[in-house]
């Protein structure tokens, strides 16, 4: 009985979805690099090469990372004169670009291209607004793979969602008749609330401004406290704040469309290792894309230990694909907040995580009740429970198989049998613990 309710309401989950976009790309969230955080416009050929061989070399690959994305800054300084084609810079691709997916394809990887829905990219390269056509043919004979968009220098063209949407639309169809599967990651960071109208058109699309490498301090450069009437998305957001920004929006995204909360600065030193397992924790839990940002080639082992947590990723690519909900935010005296989220798994399994934003450590019980609020009959089961972060690292060169891990000890440590609570939950300063439940 436990099995068939709790999979009568993944599908209820899934049913309510807002309808996605079907090319056959990021059926489950979108992993791989990106250049920006770690290069920003001092990326190269050699730069992207050195990543890619790094994400073999260190088995990252194994592990689902398998998008190696160019961000701004490839560019000439110019298109060709005679036909309007994009050009890249030959200082920085001697080989050109088709050269270089070539070697990426060779790794068993796939590439990815930066360019913005507008007149110029974010850092005054040239954009593809009125080149969506010939930019978009392009790339597709380069061997192009994926296309992130951005928003710099739209012109006007915003203020409304159907203004965003056209705008958008115009890549999203050049794109599609070029024939070649490009995976369209769409990055107007929030601007007219792209989760009510960008899931038939992209296979992401970012819900804030841009993430820097902090874990909670407030910056006027980002200055909503909500996204959903927000006029300046800014950037220099702070993770706390994109996990706020990101909690109502779970229920508009799903198979092949996703919220997107920005590059993982994992592994840049500005957060603890606390503060990184939290952020890249809610990442998978949200079904953000995860896209890492750090040099992959001189990684501590603390950095490689949490973006290979195999139980953590799983949760990102299960198979429901239904991201986590914040049952409560509990404000702590002296600031900050204990949150509780829980999400649907494969199989009537259940996430819960439990996240401590204040400077304070927290110790908690959480009943039943409490957990599963929304799921009545399930408050009434007994629960073998996981501890994700507590596990024996996988081996990097291993084969992995996300689908086999349902009742697997490879979840991590295991806390035994647990009926109406969980009691003696310790959290610490910026921490958070999640687990996975399975019914018994």
């Amino acid at each position: 009985m436990r099995y068939v309710y709790l999979r009568a309401f993944c599908t209820f989950v899934m049913i309510h979805l807002g309808a996605a976009l079907d090319n056959g790309l990021a059926r489950t969230p979108q992993m791989g690099w990106n250049s920006w955080a770690k290069f920003g416009c001092g990326v190269s050929e050699q730069a992207v090469l050195s990543m890619a061989q790094a994400i073999v070399e260190t088995g990252l690959d194994k592990f689902g990372y398998q998008y190696v994305v160019i961000d701004d800054c490839w560019h000439g300084p110019s298109r060709n004169r005679s036909t309007g084609a994009p050009l890249a810079d030959p200082t920085l691709f001697p080989n050109g670009i088709k050269k270089l997916a070539d070697e990426i394809h060779g790794l068993g990887l796939k590439l990815g291209l930066y360019s913005s829905a507008g007149s110029m990219t974010c850092a005054r390269r040239f954009g593809s607004l009125g080149y969506e056509e010939i930019d978009a043919q392009t790339y597709a004979e380069w061997g192009i793979d994926y296309l992130k968009y951005d928003n710099c220098y739209n012109e006007g063209q915003s203020g409304t969602p159907l203004i965003s949407y056209n705008r958008y639309r115009r890549m999203f169809d050049a794109l599609n008749a070029t024939g070649r599967p490009i995976l369209y990651s769409m990055c107007n960071w929030g601007e007219d609330q792209p989760w009510n109208w960008a899931s038939t058109i992209a296979n992401s699309w970012r819900v804030s401004g841009d993430l820097t490498d902090n874990f909670g301090r407030y910056d006027d450069r980002c200055p909503c406290t909500s996204m959903l009437d927000c006029k300046l998305p800014g950037f220099y957001c702070s993770v706390a704040r994109i996990i706020d920004f990101a909690a109502p929006l779970g229920s508009k995204a799903g198979t092949g469309g996703w919220n997107d909360l920005d590059i993982l600065e994992v592994g840049n030193g500005g957060m603890t290792n606390d503060e990184y397992i939290t952020h890249f924790s809610m990442w998978s839990i949200l079904k953000s894309p995860l896209l890492l940002g750090n040099d992959l080639t001189s990684m501590s082992q603390d950095t490689l230990d949490i973006i290979t947590n195999d139980a953590i990723i799983a949760l990102n690519q299960d198979p429901t694909n239904s991201a986590a909900n914040r049952v409560f935010s509990r404000l702590i005296e002296g600031g900050g907040s204990l949150s509780l989220w829980v999400g649907s798994l494969v199989n009537g399994t259940t996430v819960v995580a439990i996240m401590n934003t204040s400077s304070k450590h927290q110790r908690l019980h959480l009943s039943f009740d409490e957990i599963f609020i929304d799921w009545l009959p399930a408050r009434t089961f007994s629960y073998r429970v996981f501890d994700l972060w507590q596990k024996t690292p996988s081996k990097a060169g291993e084969t992995l198989d996300f689908s086999q891990w349902t009742n697997s000890p490879i979840w991590g440590g295991d806390l035994g049998i647990r009926t109406a609570a969980l009691s003696g939950i310790d959290v610490g300063v910026h921490a958070t613990r999640v687990f996975k439940f399975v019914p018994w």
